[in-house]
């Protein structure tokens, strides 16, 4: 059997009995206006409405598209809609479990179909990123001669999972992830909806907000999580979903934390003071607090990188760097895969050795030039490269450090205010003990104090 038979089957079997489908798909939109974010595509005269015959022909040249996007925003969706509003058949594969074979035999039926009814497909690969190239080659000759116009959807970064040659043939749109108020207008519909739960049961405020926070900007499990609720109030004959329901019917507790009140900055003020604590297993409860109610994870992100420069400093250098590469990684992945990223960098930060050494030096200097002790630079360090300068003495007398053994020069850098002030106190905690004798040798070669064995 053909696999465009299987969605013919299953949409035969919705048609009978819609109940029997999950609310998810119920809900899914039918037409463009329907669909719930995603603003940023679906304005007037953008591709995505050219693609499906409005305000002109769709894109030329372009008979593949590829979206990016986290989970739950509405891939799938968009291109069943795409497939309802040009009228052509909609065959939808996983690359997951489909192949080659699959994806040969979805293109000959397409072929088939066009030639035997003049009937277009629309061909939608979910997970196209689990392709191998090889796969991924399969797909060309189609895409090329448009016996199919291909959607493709991907979580991951095309640039890096997809081979340039179906990239660049595709229409790439970039889904963004759903906000609190797109989520919250999707369940009041499915709410109300006669497609969903027909205004059979009340969602009060509270049960809304958790609904939320479990989606995490997902809308499937919104929605999955609503009907689970509902379902369970419906079963002991109430018509109002509460929060102890619906707590119990989706095993998910509802976390007290609102990201924009007390909660949101104590929850988040324990994990930077657990982490500066060393306490690797107390910031990760606090990390999961924080996720599990649905924080921003660029916000942790940022949070970690303050982290790493504020009470690590150079007792570990690679500090910064590892979380200022989990918050790239946590702008391209998002949720649910960023919470391993971010898990990740709290236990590499909580239990590095720390100091705030450099903090407080950069502190100290800056309260000091706030108080007006500045003075001015020192001659030999000023510009000495314009017509002129050599007559006011700017230069004179500058040593060059390259030019010397040990490559530093026993010379006065700072204003005279400042000489011999030391803003940075270096601990002897993990690799700062290093930089701490460096400064030490440094200061005392810049001040000639130096034995002559020391300036090798």
């Amino acid at each position: 059997m053909e696999p465009d038979l299987f969605t013919a089957a299953a949409e035969e079997r919705q048609s009978k009995d819609p109940s029997a489908s999950p609310l998810a798909v119920r809900m899914r939109p039918r037409t463009l206006d329907d669909v719930v974010g995603q603003q940023h595509l679906l304005r007037p005269g953008s591709p995505l409405r050219r693609l499906v015959g409005e305000g002109g022909s769709g894109p030329a040249g372009t008979s593949s598209v590829m979206l990016w996007g986290p989970p739950g925003t509405g891939k799938t969706t968009l291109a069943y809609v795409v497939s309802q509003a040009t009228e052509k058949r909609f065959v939808e594969l996983s690359a997951i479990t489909a192949g080659v074979k699959e994806v040969r035999a979805v293109i000959d039926g397409a072929r088939r179909s066009s030639g035997a009814y003049g009937k277009e497909t629309v061909l939608f690969l979910d997970e196209i990123h689990r392709f191998s190239k090889a796969q991924q080659d399969s797909l060309l000759p189609a895409v090329e001669n448009r016996w199919v116009t291909l959607i493709a959807a991907t979580t991951e970064n095309p640039y890096f999972s997809v081979i340039s040659p179906l990239l660049s043939r595709s229409l790439l749109l970039t889904l963004e992830p759903l906000t609190d108020d797109d989520l919250r207008d999707l369940l009041r519909r499915a709410v109300a909806d006669e497609r969903g739960l027909s205004g059979q049961v009340v969602l009060p405020q509270d049960a809304e907000d958790h609904l939320l926070r479990v989606a995490g900007g997902d809308a499937r499990r919104a929605l999955t999580a609503l009907e689970a609720g509902a379902g369970a109030a419906l079963a002991k004959g109430e018509s109002e979903v509460r929060l102890e329901i619906l707590e119990e019917a989706v095993d998910r507790a509802a976390v007290t934390y609102d990201r924009d009140g007390d909660a949101h900055y104590d929850v988040a003020s324990a994990l930077i003071k657990s982490i500066r604590g060393s306490d690797v297993d107390a910031a990760l409860h606090y990390l999961a607090r924080m996720i599990e109610a649905g924080e921003d994870p660029r916000f942790i992100a940022r949070r970690l990188m303050i982290s790493a420069s504020e009470d690590i400093g150079l007792a570990d250098p690679t500090a910064l760097q590892t979380a200022v590469a989990a918050a790239q990684a946590v702008a391209m992945i998002g949720f649910p895969e960023a919470r391993i990223t971010l898990g990740h960098a709290t236990v590499a930060l909580a239990l590095a050795p720390k100091s705030n050494a450099a903090y407080l030096a950069t502190d100290a200097a800056l309260a000091d030039v706030r108080a007006g002790v500045a003075g001015p630079v020192p001659p030999h360090l000023r510009d000495s490269h314009y017509k002129g300068s050599q007559k006011l003495g700017h230069g004179k007398g500058y040593q060059y450090p390259h030019d010397l053994p040990g490559g530093i020069a026993s010379q006065q850098y700072a204003p005279d205010e400042l000489h011999g002030k030391e803003y940075y106190h270096p601990t002897r905690h993990g690799a700062e003990a290093r930089y701490a004798d460096v400064a030490a040798r440094v200061r005392a070669h810049l001040r000639g104090k130096a034995g002559d064995e020391d300036r090798g």
